[in-house]
């Protein structure tokens, strides 16, 4: 494997402060403990080929080296700048491989910043949606509501509470 420092900054730390080149070989417990993980999310990134199958004593154990804390750490640092495991896979060989540049950073860096923007927005309606839900709702307290009255309706392509509707009415 090679190096897979790309000059991420985010908040995951090395948990032992040790010299991943001075590191010796470990078994699944060690390096999850080196890493602050488990040994399920280890075997979890083995198995959706986000960490490479390490070689295996004659006891069948995982014997792994300094370049997977590194490669755990860059994974852990990806998820922590919001990139999810799939978008970290499609990475991983191209840094392994010694093809991911300064480019392809500011390339993925700015797609997930359009993302980000994308989805705030998103969520900025939706919060003036439930806002104006809210402010319409016409029905008493303490009176129950039934799932077909609180149930949203698409009605001549424009969506509209049906639950808003109903209340208006009652308060008539």
């Amino acid at each position: 494997m090679g190096t897979l420092n790309v000059g991420v900054h985010s908040n995951v730390k090395e948990s032992r402060g040790d010299d991943p080149e001075r590191c010796p070989r470990m078994n699944i417990s060690e390096l999850a403990k080196a890493v602050g993980t488990t040994t399920d999310t280890l075997r979890y990134y083995e198995k959706v080929g986000l960490l490479e199958a390490p070689t295996r004593l004659g006891n069948g154990y995982r014997s792994y080296g300094a370049e997977a804390i590194r490669h755990i750490q860059f994974i852990r640092s990806a998820q922590t700048l919001g990139f999810s495991l799939a978008e970290i896979r499609e990475i991983i060989p191209q840094l392994i491989d010694g093809r991911f540049g300064r480019a392809e950073i500011e390339q993925r860096l700015s797609a997930k910043i359009d993302q980000i923007d994308a989805h705030i927005s998103a969520l900025r309606s939706l919060r003036k949606e439930l806002v104006a839900t809210a402010n319409s709702l016409s029905c008493p307290l303490g009176v129950p509501v039934s799932v077909e009255s609180a149930t949203k309706v698409v009605a001549a392509g424009q969506e509209t509470s049906h639950m808003a509707r109903k209340m208006q009415a009652l308060s008539r």
